[in-house]
């Protein structure tokens, strides 16, 4: 029993070691973003726990104490189902090869460079774009606050170096959102003789491909697929942590521009440069 008792704390301890590690890594390889927050909450309940966990064990064992265990206890079962759904999700309406328009939602730039994150996206829809040589490319992304253009500009040069020819990509460099993402693409569309109703087929990765099919939909896009990307090792854990937050943000509100996490995500998009330079 005693046997059991010392794997189990050395597994406890190994894993606060593993997240403290990564945790400091992500502020070193990574933008400042909720995912990473996210990590950094996980990293210090994990290693309070370690710290703390005989007087944890005591409270736990009655009273509120013990209230206050099942309570969270509910709430990381809910929410590891919602981290089971999200990574399964993004492969239920794949393209049928019929798309007349490639939709690649942004994801961040280092500077002026698209982050690992976003070269998955920009690689699967390359792929998919020279499979289709009749399709047109949309690059969706705005610029962020520590970003050196808009993301829509740096990706067209991307999926161009890589060979597509520059009269099939258009850049999109206004969005905020994934919401944005999908109403300002449509607007190019029109312009371009396309409407709602032409298929589309948009590129995320995986774990977010679900809710952007819900905001592809709430932009008025009738007949949009999905093509899933993968994503970055080191991503795996900040990105899916926070797609659940989100999505269940979006099944309270619908929307990802109000409510108190807007407020919150501005807040921590004004304080970047405190981590960042």
């Amino acid at each position: 029993m005693r046997s059991k008792s010392n794997v189990g704390l050395f597994l406890l301890y190994l894993l606060a070691v593993v997240l403290v590690v990564y945790s400091v890594s992500l502020v070193i390889l990574s933008n400042f973003n909720m995912g990473n927050l996210m990590v950094w909450l996980l990293t210090a309940c994990v290693v309070g726990y370690a710290v703390f966990r005989r007087t944890l064990h005591a409270w736990f064992s009655h009273g509120t104490g013990r209230v206050v265990f099942w309570v969270l206890a509910a709430l990381a079962a809910i929410y590891l189902a919602v981290i089971a759904f999200v990574s399964v999700s993004g492969y239920t309406n794949p393209p049928t090869g019929n798309e007349q328009v490639v939709l690649v939602l942004g994801a961040g730039l280092h500077k002026d460079k698209p982050s690992k994150l976003l070269q998955y996206r920009l690689n699967k829809a390359y792929e998919f774009a020279a499979a289709h040589p009749d399709t047109l490319v949309i690059t969706s992304g705005g610029q962020g606050r520590d970003e050196w253009c808009p993301e829509g500009d740096a990706m067209r040069d991307y999926l161009i170096a890589k060979g597509l020819e520059p009269a099939r990509v258009i850049s999109e460099g206004r969005s905020t959102s994934t919401e944005e993402n999908f109403a300002f693409s449509l607007a190019i569309l029109r312009q371009h003789g396309y409407d709602e109703t032409t298929p589309i087929v948009y590129v995320s990765n995986a774990f977010h491909c679900y809710r952007a099919g819900k905001y592809a939909a709430m932009a008025g896009f009738t007949n949009a697929t999905e093509l899933a990307a993968g994503t970055p090792l080191r991503s795996v854990l900040p990105c899916y942590l926070r797609e659940a937050l989100a999505l269940l943000y979006y099944w309270v509100f619908k929307t990802s521009v109000t409510g108190p996490m807007h407020t919150m995500v501005g807040l921590l998009d004004m304080n970047k440069k405190f981590f960042y330079k």
